[in-house]
């Protein structure tokens, strides 16, 4: 009997000690796992989330030498700003046409390769060079194609038409346009081209058993697999469309044509004469139109594609 209990004490003393063993195996664990995480984590803190809490405050003060709190009056002076609201405007009007078409167009052009059309990989990688020219080579061939003695306007003036002053008229934001839509459609449709071919072909079989029309397989079926596609590409695409400031830049400088002036141009120019107050405030307001812009593309992709998900 005392054996029994003798041998029943020495498992349970075993147990705890495998178990103090494992607890403190997990403990190394997370401390060295914390130890890698440090370095991304300061990173992240110290040039993320600082500069971000600095902007916020930087908006609500008078300037950083008095720093004296008004609250909201920068935003309002921002917003009461004629340069403020053609920028905000110009930017507006740019990506709801060039974010648009830069996702259906860079579908249209995933369909096509995907339904084995002659030349493929020609296409494939006549779309992707843009991807590989650098940005200063892009706006060179831009100004010999638009500039008001370039290639364009003498292609024009076989046809009859007078000349244009491309990039000072207002018809600027159209070579800008097309210009964003020459650099992104590639990137885009190499995203959708991998999207289609993850489309499990049973289902696609099934639809064409079943008599369904291509018009009915891609709303219903195609449209409805690649809606995180789809979202994925129109938010990047919206990101891009206000980066575009580093071609117009390199096109017309600080202060381009009136059509032209964007976001990026009048938060340059703040940034330029030290106008941080000003600078701030635009940029959270702008910020925020992202956001509520991209929770409605989320809110919407859920709507179509949460029936794929189950």
């Amino acid at each position: 009997m005392c054996s029994f209990k003798r041998k029943n004490l020495n498992k349970h003393k075993g147990g705890k000690r495998v178990k103090t063993t494992v607890s403190k195996q997990g403990k190394r664990g997370k401390v060295i796992s914390w130890g890698f995480l440090s370095p991304s984590l300061l990173g992240v803190l110290l040039f993320f989330v600082l500069p971000f809490f600095v902007v916020i405050y930087y908006s609500m003060v008078d300037n950083p030498i008095n720093n004296q709190f008004v609250f909201f009056e920068n935003f309002v002076r921002v917003f009461n700003n004629m340069a403020f609201k053609q920028a905000a405007y110009n930017t507006f009007r740019f990506s709801l046409v060039a974010v648009p078409l830069a996702v259906l167009l860079s579908l249209l052009l995933a369909m096509m390769l995907d339904s084995k059309i002659p030349f493929r990989s020609q296409f494939r990688t006549f779309f992707l060079s843009p991807m590989m020219v650098p940005i200063a080579s892009v706006v060179l061939i831009w100004q010999v194609l638009f500039h008001y003695n370039g290639i364009v306007n003498d292609a024009l003036s076989i046809l009859g038409t007078g000349k244009t002053d491309w990039l000072k008229s207002a018809h600027a934001q159209i070579v800008i346009v097309i210009l964003f839509l020459w650099k992104n459609l590639g990137y885009n449709m190499i995203l959708f081209m991998a999207a289609l071919s993850s489309i499990p072909k049973d289902i696609l079989d099934v639809a064409v058993l079943e008599s369904a029309s291509a018009r009915q397989i891609f709303w219903h079926i195609k449209v409805r697999y690649i809606s995180s596609t789809i979202l994925f590409v129109t938010i990047m695409s919206l990101i891009n469309s206000f980066k575009v400031f580093r071609e117009i830049y390199l096109l017309t400088g600080n202060y381009p044509y009136d059509t032209i002036y964007m976001m990026q141009h009048f938060m340059n120019n703040a940034f330029t004469q030290l106008d941080y107050q000003k600078l701030s405030a635009a940029a959270i307001m702008m910020s925020i139109v992202m956001v509520i812009i991209i929770g409605i593309l989320f809110l919407v992709e859920n709507y179509f594609g949460k029936d794929m998900e189950e």
